[in-house]
C-alpha cells in the first residue's frame, strides 16, 4: 500500500491525526535545522538492501533514500493535539521548567511526539502523570532505537504514555550519543517503565540512571554487547545440508545494512 502524503511538508493549514507532517530535507535544510537544535533521526542509503561488496540481486540497488529529517510541526496540529500541547507547555511554566526542555514536536501517522532534552525527561513526566488537564497516568511501553554508525545522538529512547483519564496517547522521545548514552530512569513515576528499561539497557546498551535494577532481562548476565546496536556483529554458524552444500554465518555472507 502507498501513501502519496508521506513526506509531505506541513503546509501550516492544520492536519488532524492521521494526516503527515514530517519531510525528508534537503542537506542544507538539515544543517539549519540540526544548528537549531532539531533532530535528525536516519542516514541517507544507497539501495534498497543496502548490499556492498558483490552483485545485487534486489533489483533496487539503483535507489538512493535520503536520510529521514522529523521535520517540526507547525501549528495548528490537529484535533487534540494543540490543547494537550498548550496545556502541557502551560503546566512547564508552572512548574519553572524551562520552555527549551522540549526539543522539537512532530506529527507523523496520527502521532504527536515530543523530543525532550534528557535533563528535564523525569519533571516533564511526572508533569504529564500529575497536571489534572493532561493526566498521562500510564506509561505502556518504552523502547530504544538505533538509527546507526553515521547519525549523531544515534540511540533514542521512545516512551508511549497514555491518559486513561482523556483516552489520549503521546509519545516522548530521548537521543543521546552512543558514547554517553544515560538516560533518567521513569521508573519512580511510572513503575511499569522497570522491566522495559532493563530490555533497553539490554538490547541497546542505554544507561537508565536511578534504575532500581538496571541488569539484563534478554541475554545472559556475562553477554558480551547488546544485539540490536546497529554495529553489533552477527556471528553465527554455518549450515550444513546433504550433498555437502553449506550455507555460510551471516557475518560472512554480503552485507545488508
Amino acid at each position: 500500500m502507498t501513501d502519496n502524503n508521506k513526506g509531505k511538508r506541513n503546509n501550516g493549514k492544520g492536519l488532524a491525526p492521521g494526516q503527515y507532517s514530517s519531510a525528508e530535507m534537503s542537506s542544507a535544510e538539515e544543517a539549519e535545522h540540526e544548528s537549531h537544535g532539531g533532530v535528525v533521526a536516519g542516514r541517507a542509503r544507497q539501495g534498497m538492501f543496502g548490499v556492498v561488496g558483490s552483485g545485487d540481486t534486489s533489483g533496487y540497488g539503483g535507489l538512493t533514500l535520503p536520510a529521514h529529517v522529523p521535520a517540526p510541526a507547525q501549528r495548528p496540529y490537529g484535533g487534540w493535539f494543540d490543547e494537550v500541547t498548550d496545556e502541557l507547555l502551560a503546566a512547564i511554566r508552572e512548574r519553572g521548567l524551562p520552555a527549551e526542555a522540549i526539543q522539537q514536536v512532530t506529527v507523523d501517522r496520527g502521532e504527536i511526539t515530543y523530543y525532550v532534552r534528557r535533563d528535564h525527561l523525569l519533571a516533564l513526566c511526572r508533569t504529564l502523570r500529575d497536571d489534572p488537564a493532561l493526566r498521562f497516568e500510564l506509561c505502556s511501553s518504552v523502547s530504544g532505537v538505533d538509527y546507526g554508525t553515521e547519525v549523531a545522538q544515534r540511540l533514542h529512547a521512545v516512551y508511549h504514555l497514555t491518559s486513561m483519564t482523556y483516552r489520549r496517547r503521546i509519545r516522548l522521545e530521548v537521543a543521546v550519543d552512543v558514547d554517553d548514552a544515560r538516560i533518567p530512569s521513569v521508573v519512580e513515576v511510572y513503575p511499569t517503565a522497570d522491566w522495559q528499561e532493563r530490555e533497553a539497557w539490554d538490547m541497546f546498551g542505554i544507561i537508565f540512571d536511578g534504575h532500581p535494577a538496571l541488569t539484563r532481562i534478554l541475554m545472559p548476565d556475562d553477554w558480551d554487547g547488546h544485539p540490536q546496536r546497529k554495529d553489533y556483529p552477527l556471528g553465527g554458524i554455518p549450515v550444513e545440508y546433504k550433498g555437502g552444500a553449506e550455507i555460510p554465518p551471516p557475518d560472512q555472507r554480503r552485507a545488508y545494512s
